[in-house]
């Protein structure tokens, strides 16, 4: 076997070396424990940074043929990509048919069926958007970055939801729950930002039973901020989810549905703790990554749309459905809630870490002039 010329064999291991190196970096790059923007989207790409992996390892591969053998640089570089390789696929494994299931599969006929769906305030397609939803039929719907132009729009399918609780914004920061069965209370609050509503409402069922269902859309981490610093940290939006949580555990004698648009991806530590904290169960878990954003550019998806059950409920359909005109997949779910919510799972040290995150997220929102407004 004829060696490469040394030019080319040596960028081969330059690029195996720097492109390992860089993949290293943004793996572990989540650990360190800060809101900033950068370090927290780094939790996003498991998925790439898996396929990425073929960088390294086809000039790994490369080298080591047109250097005729291994040598002890190839196992180095050859361990570091297994390593990195096992560190992202623990995180990207519970969320396929490999894993068990969260939440077993729903044997009831009588399932409730949930929409989520994030229409894209700037989207035109109205008419689309609307029959979608009518095909589909849910019995519950969360409209997220509802304007006044989208609600006017949808107006006949909004008469088809005869209880509805509705904060309608521009720029993206509207939320809406529409229901066709009873919502017997309903409150929208400010946890940390007076800019993100959260809807919180209980739901009676056909059988008289009552779910408390809350519905979220925190601030994405690295939005453009006119503020000082140019964009948004994740304290707020972390705030926000583990204020959700504390909810939660206020209230564990009832089942729960929290979903929304979480700007989070499933396997973060944020979302683990939001999980730990409200004891609340993941249908992805042992079923599907089911990515929703970005609609439009497929390999940069990342499931960041979410539904979270009481544990003991049990799941029937859930699929992600096109929206038309939106950089989101709708999330349809249909299931059946259990009659009150587990016990949280969180240890001494998650209660001490999400308090600190609150703290932070409420100094953050008001040194950029965002915090609640506790009159709203």
């Amino acid at each position: 076997m004829s060696n490469l010329p040394t030019t080319f064999s040596s960028a081969l291991s330059w690029l195996a070396r720097l492109s390992l190196a860089v993949l290293v970096l943004v793996s572990l790059a989540p650990l360190v424990n800060t809101g900033y923007w950068v370090v927290r989207l780094c939790d996003f790409p498991r998925v790439q940074l898996l396929v990425l992996l073929l960088v390294p390892t086809l000039a790994t591969i490369a080298h080591a043929w047109g250097t005729s053998g291994l040598r002890r640089e190839h196992w180095v570089l050859g361990a570091g990509i297994l390593a990195v390789a096992c560190w992202q696929a623990a995180h990207v494994l519970p969320f396929t048919p490999l894993w068990p299931q969260e939440l077993a599969d729903a044997t009831e006929q009588e399932n409730l069926r949930l929409m989520v769906a994030n229409v894209k305030f700037s989207n035109t397609q109205f008419d689309d958007v609307s029959q979608v939803i009518e095909q589909h039929d849910p019995d519950l719907l969360l409209l997220i970055e509802l304007n006044q132009e989208w609600q006017t729009e949808l107006d006949s399918l909004r008469q088809a939801y005869p209880h509805r609780v509705e904060v309608i914004r521009d720029e993206g920061l509207g939320l809406a729950l529409w229901s066709k069965l009873p919502i017997q209370g309903e409150q929208v609050k400010y946890l940390v930002s007076e800019r993100r509503p959260s809807i919180f409402a209980t739901l009676v069922l056909p059988e008289g039973k009552t779910i408390e269902v809350a519905g979220v859309h925190p601030t994405p981490p690295g939005l453009k901020d006119e503020t000082p610093g140019g964009r948004r940290d994740s304290r707020v939006r972390d705030a926000e989810l583990v204020l959700v949580a504390k909810e939660v555990q206020a209230n564990p004698d009832t089942a729960w549905l929290v979903t929304g648009d979480f700007n989070d991806v499933a396997w973060s530590h944020t979302t683990l703790l939001f999980k730990r904290l409200s004891g609340l169960g993941d249908p992805r878990v042992g079923r599907a990554l089911l990515t929703t954003f970005h609609a439009d550019y497929p390999p940069f998806r990342y499931p960041i749309d979410h539904v979270f059950l009481s544990q003991g409920s049990t799941v029937g359909q859930f699929q992600r459905i096109r929206l038309p005109g939106s950089d989101h997949f709708a999330v349809l779910a249909e299931f059946h809630v259990a009659g009150k919510a587990m016990p949280e799972t969180a240890d001494s040290s998650d209660e001490v870490e999400a308090q600190e995150i609150v703290k932070e997220g409420e100094q953050d929102a008001q040194e950029r002039n965002i915090d609640a407004d506790p009159n709203k």
